[in-house]
């Protein structure tokens, strides 16, 4: 019963598979290799369009390199005040683009909305010295509340953030756990929406240590390709980290395992809502789950070796807690059941 975070699970048996493969032989260094030649192709087929793809090996990498492409030393980066770019990345997105500052922003269930993002604009002079200048839009797709932006809501804040002359970041980090939620398309979800560059994330959904930095428009990636050497991110053995990618996108498998992830968070959701005193806070749409349930009911999981972090949230008091349950491909039926269980007291 581990639902600390998808992290937290293993290596999907085909990407260990494709590992392996990659592993027979001597290949091209730095990226000169034929399977991460081949990720262009990939990429581009999903995603209907030319892309430039760069592998990385983390999302803090992927995030960091992506932001300072789009953003100088005296930018201002719009995010949500929750956002992983904000609170979990050491400062990594304001050192790689030389300084520029991150402006948090509030929103319900971890999102931004357009108007939010327009007001707080308005707030800044162009071409006033004193002033950081805006540059760019970050949000997260899912969200950190285990929500999912509309298609509706990411061309809204595209259309605002295009106004303005900011570039627009997506971080992907669930990216398709947030794609299969929405049933649509990855172009539907990104460009077509008005992003311009997505970090495009594996290694929570199945990969061993696999990110991508995707560009849609190429010119924007003049010279990422220093970035990321600068950074450590450019790989000797690259091959190794494009075989995660490439398997992962083979025949649909990546939209398999976060299908599966989003199932059983669902499966869990419905069931705590039949939990004495657990308020779900956020709607579940993706693998998150944030539930207020009552200390003995957390003392209870704890005994019976369920794991999972608590979290600061409304309400939150001597009689009861907030806590986040992550699903992943790996969390099985048996899992997501064993937890209600002993949630319910059996």
């Amino acid at each position: 019963m581990i639902f600390t975070s998808d992290n937290a699970a293993g290596v999907a048996p085909d990407i260990l598979a494709a590992l392996a493969r990659a592993n027979a032989g001597a290949a091209a260094s730095y990226g000169a290799d034929e399977i991460t030649r081949r990720l262009q192709a990939r990429f581009a087929e999903i995603f209907e369009r030319e892309v430039l793809v760069h592998p990385v090996a983390t999302g803090t990498a992927a995030n960091a390199l992506a932001i300072a492409t789009l953003t100088p030393p005296y930018g201002a980066v719009f995010c949500h005040a929750e956002a992983h770019v904000n609170v979990d990345e050491c400062g990594a997105p304001e050192m790689f683009s030389g300084g520029a500052k991150l402006i948090a922003l509030h929103g319900a269930h971890g999102k931004i909305a357009a108007d939010t993002l327009a007001a707080a604009l308005a707030n800044y002079r162009a071409g006033d010295v004193h002033q950081v200048q805006p540059a760019c839009l970050t949000l997260t797709q899912s969200t950190e509340a285990g929500t999912v932006y509309t298609l509706d809501e990411i061309a809204a804040l595209g259309a605002a953030a295009k106004a303005r002359g900011l570039g627009f970041h997506m971080d992907g980090a669930r990216f398709a756990n947030a794609l299969v939620s929405l049933g649509c398309t990855p172009a539907e979800m990104t460009w077509k929406a008005g992003v311009d560059v997505l970090s495009f994330g594996a290694t929570k959904n199945g990969a061993m240590a696999a990110e991508a930095v995707v560009f849609f428009d190429p010119a924007l990636a003049a010279d990422f390709e220093f970035r990321r050497k600068r950074a450590g991110h450019l790989f000797s053995k690259m091959r190794f980290l494009s075989a995660q990618l490439d398997a992962y996108l083979d025949g649909g498998l990546w939209l398999k395992l976060a299908r599966h992830a989003n199932t059983m968070a669902a499966r869990l959701a419905s069931g705590l809502r039949g939990v004495e005193g657990a308020v779900i806070s956020a709607p579940v749409e993706a693998n998150e789950i944030f539930v207020r349930l009552p200390q003995a009911t957390i003392k209870r999981l704890r005994a019976a070796g369920a794991a999972f972090h608590p979290w600061p949230g409304a309400g939150d008091g001597a009689d009861g807690h907030t806590v986040r349950l992550v699903t992943s491909f790996a969390t099985s039926e048996a899992e997501v059941d064993g937890f209600l269980a002993v949630a319910r007291g059996g």
